[in-house]
């Protein structure tokens, strides 16, 4: 993969030790068919993991393996340095969660799981586009799309403030099957007009452009190039800056910017969610973490949000997305156990189980997964996620930052957040010509 992602000897050795103190949860010793372990993403909602423990004990008990497992966080970055320093070391974990781009950093460490994602396509439905980008290397499937953790990020914004300015969010979007006018007149237009009043009204929608730390400005900035058709760099290496899409998506950024935040090219990923939960933005795009949190310590805004579809562009209506992935080592000493976990995990009833304890945050990325009940029963308000999914009456589609691109370069694209500078230099009253030749230069950097 991309250079930037390679790490020395020492470095290795570092990253093993890191991963070596990492706590281990021990799930179960049923002692006769081996020994299993399996690194999973520590799950923010307050009772996810204990619901993974039970299906991993339950799956245990049957095939008599002893199973220990390990819930990574993702702060300072510990769920991505551990498959650094494991696939270095060729030891770890037999099985490992995988984010984003880096099922592909580590493809040639990680057994082919094709006979796993037929059986799981056939029950489940087909995976998205995303998905299917990012799990399938040379023509295999490196990893299992899972549902833990995957999330869509639409907007996110209070109803009350939308419905003084003249746009009911519940009418437009419902917790039910509905295509309606209101929807068709919701585009990238439309938003800049509301973008525009809550700039005047001190209610600025929260949306930020701070470099590769800012995942979620990348990958809402991602989505409205898709939506305008733009591009930066082709399948083949070949420049898009100068494409008609590319100029009419920097077109539209230059009109937008002009209503970010005051402090938005400082955002991270944690910017936006203070924004909304204290009460000073009208609209973020985000997974339900921000309104999750709102429930706790700020009930009446949290009863005040509602989760709706990104606004349609020019070639459509492209809503921003994150993916995790469980893949099992190709050093693994069980990896026959490692991919029967896997697919029981991801067998329909397990998937759901673990959707109700999160308050429906994990999306299955599968055609026939889109159905939970949980998604119109939570709330407050009741049905505020049922528009979270990407439902196929919506006409969503997933949208990852870069993918236009090979992934090594790609991923370069989205880790430097040039998205995000392209951003930021429009704003500061550079012309579509002086940024191209900025983003070529810096294009130039990742494909010789």
């Amino acid at each position: 993969m991309s250079k930037s992602r390679n790490i020395s000897r020492r470095g290795a050795v570092k990253l093993a030790a890191a991963a070596a103190a990492l706590p281990l949860v021990h799930i179960r010793t049923a002692g006769a068919a081996g020994k299993l372990n399996i690194g999973f993403w520590d799950h923010w909602v307050p009772g996810a993991n204990d619901t993974m423990r039970k299906q991993v004990n339950a799956w245990a008990d049957k095939n008599k393996v002893e199973v220990t497992a390990d819930f990574i966080t993702t702060s300072g970055g510990k769920l991505q340095l551990t498959p650094a320093a494991e696939t270095q070391a060729k030891a770890g974990h037999d099985v490992m969660t995988f984010i984003t781009w880096d099922v592909q950093n580590y493809a040639d460490s990680l057994e082919p799981v094709d006979d796993v994602m037929a059986r799981l396509i056939a029950a489940n439905g087909e995976t998205n586009s995303v998905v299917t980008y990012l799990a399938k290397s040379k023509g295999h499937w490196a990893a299992v799309p899972s549902s833990s953790g995957t999330q869509t990020k639409p907007p996110c914004a209070r109803i009350s403030w939308f419905k003084q300015n003249g746009l009911d969010l519940e009418a437009m979007y419902p917790a039910k099957n509905e295509k309606n006018a209101l929807q068709d007149n919701w585009t990238w237009e439309t938003f800049l007009k509301f973008a525009e009043l809550a700039a005047k009204s001190k209610m600025t929608f929260g949306m930020g452009m701070g470099g590769g730390l800012n995942t979620d400005a990348t990958d809402t900035h991602g989505a409205i190039f898709a939506a305008f058709g733009g591009a930066l760099i082709d399948a083949e290496g070949k420049s898009q800056l100068k494409s008609d899409g590319t100029r009419q998506a920097m077109e539209y950024a230059q009109r937008l910017v002009k209503f970010y935040p005051a402090d938005a090219v400082s955002y991270d990923d944690a910017s936006n969610n203070r924004a909304l939960i204290s009460g000073k933005s009208a609209l973020i795009f985000n997974p339900p973490s921000a309104w999750a949190v709102a429930k706790r310590d700020a009930p009446a805004v949290a009863a005040d949000c509602w989760t709706f579809p990104a606004p349609s562009g020019p070639k459509g209506r492209f809503v921003p997305t994150q993916d995790y992935f469980w893949g099992v080592y190709n050093f693994s000493s069980n990896k026959s156990a490692g991919k029967d976990l896997v697919e029981f995990l991801m067998q329909r009833d397990n998937i759901e189980a673990r959707d109700i304890t999160s308050d429906g945050y994990d999306l299955p990325p599968y055609a026939k997964l889109n159905d939970f009940k949980i998604w119109e029963q939570v709330g407050p308000p009741t049905g505020t996620v049922y528009n979270y999914p990407l439902r196929s009456d919506s006409g969503q589609k997933p949208s990852l930052t870069a993918m236009e691109a090979s992934p090594d370069v790609a991923v370069q694209i989205y880790n430097r957040g040039v998205h995000n500078q392209i951003f930021a230099r429009l704003r500061e009253g550079q012309t579509i010509p002086q940024v191209v030749s900025w983003a070529q230069d810096e294009l130039d950097g990742y494909t010789r």
